[in-house]
């Protein structure tokens, strides 16, 4: 039995997802991996055995980093208002990431119905959070939750296919109005946030 490589899994994905990042996820084969992390394609071979199970790492681990870079210490509005900005960065400044997790296919990656979007769960915890906050139903913040992501992931696209260049801020300030007008949709009562903030 062979003995495992002295190359860790972990710096071949990190120097895969750098690969994704700068060129697409077509620029990535054994070969080239290879000769970017600067050995043979043994190591390579040795963890994932095929380019199948090469890709649904490289994937998760794809979907790690953008979680992270969405994903923030606060709760509820505060939090979803950041998963947005994380989104929309993404989009901006690693448009070939956000096409191979989002757009194209190429990841495998399919989160499934609409229903996902609210019943994930790091979702559904802001959704409860958010509820709370705004004294409204569940299923009425699902529906505002919902149409967002929406609304922002149909922004991104337009983003990242160069039909829509404009400053991030400026697209931040078009997912809150979005947002804003979702929000008034769901029977948000922005007289009551106000009073919880004083």
């Amino acid at each position: 039995m062979p003995s495992s490589p002295k190359i860790p899994k972990e710096t071949i994905l990190k120097h895969a997802l750098e690969m994704l990042i700068q060129d697409g996820y077509s620029s990535i084969n054994i070969k080239t991996l290879a000769k970017k992390i600067g050995c043979s394609t043994q190591p390579i071979s040795w963890h994932f055995g095929n380019m199948e199970n090469f890709r649904s790492a490289l994937t998760e681990y794809a979907l790690h980093y953008a979680n992270e870079k969405m994903l923030s210490a606060s709760e509820g509005m505060t939090a979803f208002s950041n998963a947005g900005i994380g989104y929309i960065d993404i989009a901006v400044d690693e448009p070939n990431l956000f096409r191979y997790l989002y757009m194209s296919g190429e990841s495998g990656y399919h989160a499934g119905g609409f229903d996902i979007l609210t019943t994930a769960d790091a979702n559904s915890v802001m959704v409860k959070q958010i509820a709370e906050q705004a004294g409204i139903p569940v299923d009425k913040v699902k529906d505002f939750f919902k149409n967002t992501i929406i609304y922002a992931h149909g922004l991104a696209c337009f983003i990242v296919s160069g039909l829509i260049k404009a400053a991030k801020e400026e697209l931040y300030a078009m997912v809150n109005q979005g947002a804003h007008g979702f929000m008034l949709q769901a029977g948000f009562d922005f007289h009551r946030e106000a009073d919880n903030e004083n």
